[in-house]
């Protein structure tokens, strides 16, 4: 008899989703964005400029290596990023070398004068390398399905349905002729009614028919022109569809648009279509996105849910499954910080090169560098009983540059796989606030935590079973102060675990990164292996200390297996 999965259960169906065989193959997917192979080329091109078609295919080459069966190139935020001959392009009135043409975005990023000579050197040398491409008459996302097919990894694309990069001034060249009209952009109106519009969220109105035709021509020209087998709506870059409240008729008109949309991909062979979207479906119906009423009429195959930036531990995959049915495919998305708790700062690290703007992101623990967490947060979604992984800024761990970061592209081999992962190291977290603007349509966090004396709090997240033997150890992270925390550790409601030792040393490093802050201090608990459950794992953190003054604020809570 087959084993029904934990969707299955909680949906009350025998089968697996309808589109399950459709999608068989399509199991280790990889997003990269329309930046990926221009990040670094240093890495793709060590030989030197000007840069070729070379460094694509080295990098395609270093994903089948790695087992990606899917690639999903990212080519838009609002303009094309790719030569186009049609829409508008990144490149459109860029003349090698011009710095000013760079100082409307350098306005819109907010750049501090003091680093505003190296952002507009940084930004010549970052562009100059699309213009090497198309001097020498590479068109780069023609060679990234090029290179997919030499591979044989499946060519599908990720279209952003919202960028909002530049759009806090209209002259960036991030922004279309579309946004620069005011009637086609949002208010940018702030969740609180009494804070004045947002301008992070001025993004394109899609009740305007220019911005639906204008994003439509974008999903023309990647089937027609590209010809990719595969398509994704990024409506998670950014969620902004509508103007908030949105109303069944304004949801019905975005279902008719994603109707249009799927008429269009099935009159070119039916390639899988979906979406990635928050977990929230009640903000996103607020907002336009009716992802029930889209699910019910068929008109996705697909779904990835996620957090921005921050990977998601914790997700209610069965309560999404009975919300939504049976029919559609849910992936597990694998962000790139498992959490926004930082990392000490290694005393030996170098500093920047001479004239160089500092480390960005300094102390965040970048999963793509951790193979632990990334096979943890994967083996949590996969005992969930997600269809597959879908890594997403994966390559943004080399971007800064920081010495001794780098990704591990050899830990994407097999993790789409439970049975590979089991008994492997691994290193859970949970997710933190992050500040940013994301957090309003995330699922909420569980962390920070303050314990008054006697209290307790339960932390829960989904988490694979393991072999006989493997070692498993808690973690509580918690700010120093002046009476010492005294915890207790209870797994799955079990007798709680009082034994304990104090240290600063994250459970697994990340990169550089080996220990928590000086203000933190991790009070370590061993717990029992064999009682971790397939899927949902509580566990309930107890405040010992019967004294006043004894608060205990957690910021972290984290979880190894070796």
């Amino acid at each position: 008899m087959q084993r029904r999965t934990l969707f299955q259960m909680a949906a009350g169906a025998a089968a697996a989703p309808a589109n399950t065989a459709r999608l068989a193959r399509h199991r280790n997917l990889f997003t990269g964005d329309s930046c990926v192979y221009f990040y670094n080329p240093e890495l793709w091109q060590p030989e030197g400029l000007p840069y070729t078609a070379k460094a694509i295919h080295r990098y395609v080459d270093l994903l089948a290596d790695s087992g990606v069966d899917t690639f999903l190139s990212n080519p838009n935020a609002q303009v094309a990023w790719y030569p186009s001959k049609k829409l508008d392009t990144i490149l459109d009135g860029y003349k090698r070398g011009d710095r000013d043409f760079f100082r409307a975005h350098a306005r819109a990023a907010l750049v501090p004068a003091a680093q505003l000579d190296t952002y507009l050197d940084d930004m010549v040398r970052f562009h100059n390398l699309y213009l090497d491409l198309v001097e020498a008459n590479v068109d780069w996302l023609a060679e990234t399905v090029k290179a997919c097919r030499r591979r044989k990894i499946a060519p599908w694309v990720s279209v952003r349905m919202n960028d909002t990069h530049g759009v806090e001034d209209a002259d960036s060249h991030f922004n279309c002729k579309v946004f620069k009209d005011p009637a086609n952009r949002l208010s940018g109106r702030a969740l609180d009614p009494n804070d004045p519009p947002n301008p992070h969220w001025v993004a394109l109105n899609y009740a305007r028919q220019p911005v639906r035709d204008f994003m439509f021509a974008h999903i023309r020209e990647y089937i027609e022109t590209y010809g990719f087998e595969g398509m994704e709506l990024d409506f998670l870059r950014d969620p902004h569809i509508l103007e908030p409240g949105a109303t069944d008729a304004d949801c019905r008109m975005v279902t008719a648009f994603l109707r249009e949309i799927r008429k269009y991909t099935e009159g070119h062979g039916r390639i899988p279509l979906g979406l990635r979207i928050p977990a929230n479906l009640g903000y996103l119906r607020s907002r336009g996105l009716d992802v029930k009423a889209v699910v019910r009429e068929g008109l996705v195959d697909f779904i990835g849910f996620s957090n921005f930036w921050q990977t998601s531990w914790d997700l209610p995959y069965e309560q999404l499954r009975a919300e939504l049915g049976n029919d559609v495919v849910f992936y597990g998305v694998v962000e790139n910080a498992p959490n926004w708790v930082p990392a000490q700062t290694p005393a030996d690290m170098p500093a920047p090169a001479a004239g160089r703007a500092p480390y960005p992101n300094l102390g965040v623990r970048y999963m793509a560098a951790s193979a632990p967490m990334l096979r943890a947060n994967a083996a949590g979604k996969l005992a969930m009983g997600v269809h597959g992984i879908e890594q997403f800024n994966f390559f943004c761990t080399d971007q800064p540059k920081v010495p001794g970061l780098r990704a591990d592209y050899s830990a994407l081999r097999g993790i789409h796989h439970l049975a590979s992962l089991r008994g492997k190291e691994k290193h859970y977290c949970l997710s933190s606030p992050s500040g940013r603007l994301s957090m309003l349509w995330e699922i909420p966090e569980q962390i920070p935590a303050v314990l008054e004396p006697k209290q307790r709090r339960e932390f829960r997240l989904s988490m694979c079973k393991e072999p006989a033997g493997a070692k498993f150890t808690a973690q509580v992270i918690v700010e120093k102060s002046v009476t010492p925390a005294r915890l207790s550790v209870s797994q799955n409601g079990a007798w709680p675990v009082f034994a304990v030792r104090e240290t600063q040393a994250m459970l697994y490093p990340v990169g550089p990164y080996k220990q928590f802050p000086d203000n933190y201090t991790a009070w370590e608990f061993t717990l029992d292996a064999a009682a971790i459950r397939e899927g949902w794992n509580s566990f309930t953190v107890t405040n010992q200390n019967k004294a006043s003054g004894g608060t205990v604020k957690i910021v972290s809570f984290e979880l190894g297996v070796a």
